[in-house]
């Protein structure tokens, strides 16, 4: 198994990493790597107490990503969504969301109450639902990875400032690992994504 491939060197990337701005493309094949890849993200997830982890959150360029709104492997459901389309937003409620990516980091964030999603699931079948709730928050939240969005862009201007100097942290953070080579450079990432794409999508 190839490097490019292997779910074992998967982790999970911070803030002001390329891939989360990166918009996923839509997977039109799923093989036994893929699915340890799924498997390590759900164990990532739990490690780092999430209840949601999307593709690009690993460094990878698939739309995709994993859900158990326990946090907890022991209890709740694991849902997959692959290729997930949203629609019918129904109502709007405000609400203190987190980030994998951007640890610490918290904030309101308003979105709607009730959505309906479409995707498939590792085994290939159509999941379409209706959520609400912290499901459809969590759900939400995901997808707006897939699109290479934030919840810190979705802040007020006061709430942007109030974590301002805590995303400046991460930047710095961000550019002395870089200069000490332990992420790769811009270029590097785009030619990886790339041949991702080529594999999957």
């Amino acid at each position: 198994m190839s490097r490019l491939c292997d779910p074992t060197t998967l982790q999970i990337v911070q803030y002001p990493h390329p891939t989360l701005r990166h918009k996923s493309k839509p997977v039109r094949r799923v093989d036994s790597h893929l699915r340890d890849t799924v498997r390590r993200m759900f164990e990532l997830m739990y490690e780092a107490q999430g209840v949601g982890l999307a593709a690009n959150q690993v460094d990878l360029p698939l739309r995709l990503f994993v859900v158990n709104t326990t946090g907890d492997p022991d209890e709740g459901i694991e849902q997959v969504f692959i290729n997930p389309v949203m629609s019918r937003p129904k109502g709007l409620e405000e609400a203190e969301e987190g980030c994998l990516s951007i640890p610490d980091v918290r904030g309101p964030v308003t979105r709607p109450k009730r959505v309906r999603v479409q995707a498939f699931g590792l085994d290939g079948k159509v999941i379409e639902t209706e959520l609400e709730g912290l499901t459809a928050r969590i759900v939400q939240h995901e997808i707006d990875h897939l699109d290479g969005v934030l919840f810190t862009d979705r802040l007020s201007t006061t709430s942007r400032l109030a974590v301002a100097e805590a995303l400046d942290e991460f930047k710095r953070e961000f550019a002395s690992r870089r200069q000490l080579g332990e992420i790769l450079s811009d270029a590097e990432i785009t030619q990886r994504l790339s041949d991702l794409e080529r594999r999957y999508c």
